[in-house]
Parts: C-alpha cells; structure tokens; sequence
C-alpha cells in the first residue's frame, strides 16, 4: 500500500469515527435534555439520530474500498 493510499484509508477511518463520535454527543444530549425536563423520549428523533453513527460504522466496514475510490479520484 503507497503512502497516498494509507493516507486516504487514514482520512477515511478519521472521518468515519468522527461522524460516529458526533452522532453520540448528539444522542447522549438529546437523552441528557429529555432527562431534564421529565419528558420521554421519542423514537423519530432517537433513530435520526443514530442515523449517522450507522453510516459511520459502515464508512469503517467500507473503508479499504473508500479509501481506494478517494485515492483514484485524487490521481485523476
């Protein structure tokens, strides 16, 4: 693996776990939020919220191959 792929697999891993930490701070807001003011917690909100943590967990699956489709974007 060349250097500028390992720095795409890099940049693709970084991002994914981004979005995944992200999406956490979210949820764990809207839980901390909901706790607060006594009032449940509604599923429509719950799963757009973990919406992103899925693509991120998938970006991490799919990394390789992003990483390698970014890398043969950036050579075009």
């Amino acid at each position: 693996m060349d250097a500028p792929e390992r720095g795409a697999l890099m940049l693709v891993r970084f991002v994914a776990a981004a979005i995944i930490g992200w999406s956490l701070v979210e949820f764990s807001l809207y839980w901390i939020e909901s706790q607060h003011y006594n009032t449940p917690m509604k599923i429509f909100p719950c799963a757009m919220k973990s919406i992103p943590a899925l693509l991120g967990i998938v970006g991490l699956i799919k990394s390789k191959a992003i990483a390698q489709w970014v890398s043969d974007k950036l050579d075009e």
